[in-house]
């Protein structure tokens, strides 16, 4: 049985960048070797995972998509031994002085996020939050050996380690989206003791943070039936109590809007209600900032369900989950995909 929280530490001490996602990309090939038929890696560099349903061929295909990139940094000058940087996804300047990162150069080096004291600031920063292009990464080295070891382009991740809090929750950085990714792992594991009909192709995809690359580049090679994407939302928190977040540590959220289709969305709430999952629906009347974006466009057009598991604090280093729903949100689709059969398809039209 999986180690859960231990799954989840040994991802989130994996950098994994969008654009630069080898590191967590071999963990999770690792995690999900002995859980699937087939493992390859797409031209782009997400990871497909085939487990192989038990109906007759040609059999029906459904996609799980979960992002496994990460927001972080790039270096975009050297200077007397300290960096400049620029974001890898959308990072608020306000959370970064005093964050502890690691500069990925010719060797990992742990630094800090400094900025310049407020008299050599602009007047305008001197007493507010300072500007991404003033900060500074120091790694404590001489100048020359920062030259020697740092060059213009080289990725900067977020090194604080995970924390358990009490509740079943933790806090720690890239938790947007390795929950996810966890999550795939638990339906995966629930599915080697479930008879299941159709092919299920894990994707555990690049890029989703900054070019949609992967989510829009693997289903076009898989071209499943229909598919469900695995992402985090905004959960309740202090200034966050409105329609646009959901409870913490109380449910999965079913995303409803333009990029769901009704068909799936009503059969998970369904399974959800059938299951006694708690769940929220999620309203999402705009593009929905997940994979489905651009999964639900490819080719002829893909029916997709969005599940979430409400994050708070996203896109910072200190992000907090609640484990339960991640494991309710794996229970589900494992429930979910076991119940697929020959007569489903017929059942997805689109009625809104």
């Amino acid at each position: 049985m999986i180690d859960l929280l231990g799954h989840l530490k040994k991802m989130l001490s994996a950098a994994g960048l969008s654009g630069f996602e080898s590191p967590i990309r071999e963990i999770i090939h690792e995690a999900w070797e002995p859980l699937t038929d087939e493992l390859r890696v797409s031209k782009i560099g997400s990871l497909h995972g085939l487990k192989k349903g038990r109906g007759e061929a040609p059999r029906h295909r459904v996609l799980i998509s979960a992002h496994m990139d990460a927001i972080g940094m790039m270096v975009t000058d050297v200077k007397d031994g300290l960096m400049r940087v620029t974001q890898i996804g959308g990072i608020d300047h306000r959370i970064l002085p005093g964050q502890l990162v690691t500069v990925h150069g010719r060797e990992d080096l742990p630094g800090v996020i400094v900025q310049p004291p407020a008299h050599l600031l602009p007047k305008d920063l001197e007493d507010g939050p300072v500007e991404l292009k003033y900060l500074l990464v120091d790694v404590g080295l001489h100048p020359n050996e920062v030259a020697a070891t740092v060059r213009v382009g080289d990725t900067i991740s977020f090194a604080q380690p995970p924390l358990e809090l009490t509740g079943e929750a933790l806090a720690g950085h890239t938790l947007d989206n390795r929950v996810s990714v966890a999550a795939t792992t638990l339906c995966l594991e629930m599915l080697q003791n479930r008879v299941h009909d159709w092919d299920v192709w894990a994707v555990a995809s690049v890029q989703e943070e900054e070019t949609l690359g992967g989510a829009l580049t693997s289903p076009f090679e898989i071209r499943p039936d229909l598919a469900i994407i695995l992402d985090v939302c905004f959960a309740k928190g202090p200034g966050a109590n409105d329609w646009q977040t959901l409870p913490f540590g109380e449910g999965v959220g079913l995303a409803y809007g333009p990029n769901i289709h009704p068909a799936l969305y009503n059969a998970f709430e369904e399974k959800a209600k059938a299951l006694e999952i708690p769940y929220h629906r999620d309203l999402t009347p705009r593009m929905s900032g997940t994979d489905a974006m651009a999964v639900q466009i490819v080719a002829e057009g893909i029916p997709c369900a969005i599940l979430e598991i409400p994050l708070r604090y996203m896109h910072t280093p200190v992000e907090t989950v609640s484990l339960k729903d991640v494991r309710r949100a794996g229970r589900l689709m494992a429930e979910y995909i076991a119940d697929l059969d020959a007569d489903t398809l017929d059942q997805i039209k689109w009625e809104d």
